[in-house]
């Protein structure tokens, strides 16, 4: 498939349908072209699906999506909005043949012998069914796919070239690649490694998109708990579940625990238009603050696990209904102690009916806590990872609680450089100036600790404060140095990984939350052997295959 993953726009669901069909259908060796344009003159054509098969021959596919017919005045569309004329799409497949073979044949001796292989145009309406006595003198029914013909477009591919294709043989493999090499026209260029990362990343948010799906299937929901590994999607489902929920005119919260989530969150709203703007967004302990709670110190435990939830519970209870909320939305819901689910109840209007919609990965309860949610309905689980390249999502998928399918690109393998915790952060840093002299910006790279803060986050959160720290890792500009604790639910490109301890009950789940952090190359930095040994089997066995440094 050229390209290998397409984002296909709104009002292209024919195309996706056929092209899907000829993905599941057709045998190795044969290769599929989406959108090939072709200029013609001033015109610019467009060849919506190629099919080159060595052995068959070459076929080009016009897609007409949508309810589509045919009158004695030519061929129409019709829908909600009305009815409207449409170019021939025999006429139309006819003149993109032409004119791509007419500029195949410029591109030398291998290209003009695949024009003379055997071609043939085809018109795709995946949307309706045609008879299959239906045929016109300029376009016979077996140059036709309708959406019966679908479960073996393949077939019918096959015999629509061998009874109407023109030619003197089937091509063979150099054929098919003399048009791939013609329609690739390769231009050279230097590596840059943050191009494939973009692509990933292109690719994730399309994934992701089409997962919002999900959210369809439990609109008239009022309690849901989502769950899924690192790199699922999930708090992108959190944040389009809030703005659905404040579009349909309710009065809701957006909440998390952890810092920089939080502020990430908060300057995402800033962007979102007014009517999808929750009534609140960002920490769970600063929504009894801004009710009137006292403030805490930052290492006194007890206030925020006891007396602050206990608070806000008694504030919601003052509060006018009119404040509280319709719907509460949770991200990182696996950090919530079970002291917290009350108060967060006692926030709403309807304490039963009012709206609680979780999302958790309990892989990565890196705190020392244990809290349930009060939802008892079965979890919907999302088992794929579209966010990290196949590398890192083979890596955390062999950590992940739950079973996780990596979709991502493939990307450069993990690397690791083996040396003893006490060495790993000044080893760290000069893997970063490495990175950079290999062509990663400052703004693609994080240097992420597992047991002390880098020196750089202590002067920065001392010297400017937690809102401008993060607000620093949000502009993108420059290497940004943090601890895992604070990193969950954000992301770079690159992570390097320095593992200068991992100790203690939550050891593994630290790991698996700094692996997950990393989009498109990781590296670990720090003992291998105590990589391995809190990792597990699985980590052990990814790990033959990493880049050593």
């Amino acid at each position: 498939m050229i390209p290998e993953h397409v984002d296909f726009p709104d009002g292209r669901y024919g195309e996706r349908t056929v092209w899907e069909a000829l993905r599941d259908q057709l045998p190795d060796g044969v290769v599929v072209w989406y959108s090939v344009p072709v200029l013609d003159g001033e015109r610019e054509r467009e060849v919506d699906l190629l099919v080159g098969w060595p052995g068959v021959g070459f076929a080009v596919v016009e897609v007409k999506g949508g309810h589509v017919g045919r009158d004695a005045q030519g061929w129409f569309s019709s829908g909600a909005s009305g009815t409207r004329r449409l170019e021939d799409p025999v006429v139309q497949v006819q003149a993109a043949r032409h004119h791509l073979t007419s500029r195949l044949h410029e591109h030398g001796v291998a290209a003009q012998r695949a024009v003379r292989a055997r071609w043939v145009h085809m018109v795709a309406l995946p949307a309706i069914t045609v008879p299959s006595s239906w045929a016109t003198p300029g376009c016979p029914r077996a140059i036709v796919l309708d959406q019966d013909d679908l479960d073996h477009a393949a077939e019918r591919i096959k015999a629509a070239v061998n009874l109407h294709g023109t030619g003197q043989a089937p091509p063979d493999g150099e054929d098919v690649y003399a048009v791939a090499e013609a329609i690739a026209a390769r231009l050279p260029a230097e590596p840059d490694p943050r191009a494939r990362a973009r692509e990933h990343e292109t690719r994730a948010d399309q994934l992701t998109k089409d997962q919002g799906d999900m959210l369809g299937m439990i609109q008239h929901w009022r309690r849901a708990r989502i769950i899924g590994g690192a790199g699922t999607g999930k708090t992108w489902l959190a944040t389009e579940q809030t703005r659905r929920l404040a579009r349909r005119g309710e009065r809701v919260a957006l909440v998390c625990y952890s810092r920089g989530l939080a502020r990430h969150l908060e300057r995402q709203a800033r962007t979102w238009s007014r009517d999808e703007r929750p009534a609140y967004v960002g920490l769970f302990h600063e929504l009894p603050v801004r009710w009137g709670a006292e403030r805490g110190a930052d290492d006194d435990s007890d206030y925020y696990e006891t007396r602050l939830p206990r608070r806000l519970r008694e504030l919601a209870a003052a509060r006018p209904a009119e404040e509280r909320f319709d719907a509460i939305v949770v991200d990182e819901a696996q950090d919530f102690s079970d002291e917290w689910w009350p108060a967060l109840l006692a926030c709403l209007r309807d304490e039963e009916r009012g709206g609680l919609f979780v999302f958790l990965d309990d892989g990565q309860k890196v705190f020392p806590r244990q809290g349930q949610d009060p939802i008892r309905l079965d979890p919907f689980e999302l088992s794929k990872n579209l966010r990290n390249t196949k590398p890192i999502g083979q890596l955390i998928g062999s950590m992940s609680p739950v079973p996780m399918t990596p979709r991502g690109l493939d990307g450069p393998p993990v690397r690791i450089a083996d040396v003893p915790a006490e060495q790993a952060l000044a080893a760290a840093d000069d893997i970063v100036d490495a990175l950079l002299d290999e062509g990663w910006e400052p703004g693609d790279v994080a240097l992420i600790t597992t047991a002390h803060r880098h020196p750089v986050q202590k002067e920065l959160v001392e010297g400017r404060g937690w809102d401008a720290y993060w607000d620093e890792y949000f502009d993108g500009e420059e290497v940004f140095y943090g601890h895992v604790l604070g990193f969950k639910g954000l992301e770079r490109r690159v992570v390097v990984l320095c593992v200068d301890g991992l100790t203690g009950d939550r050891a593994r789940e630290r790991l698996y939350t700094g692996m997950s952090r990393a989009t498109s190359l990781l590296v670990l930095v720090g003992p291998r052997e105590l990589v391995e040994s809190v990792g597990g089997e699985g980590v052990r066995r990814r790990l033959a295959s990493a880049q050593p440094m």
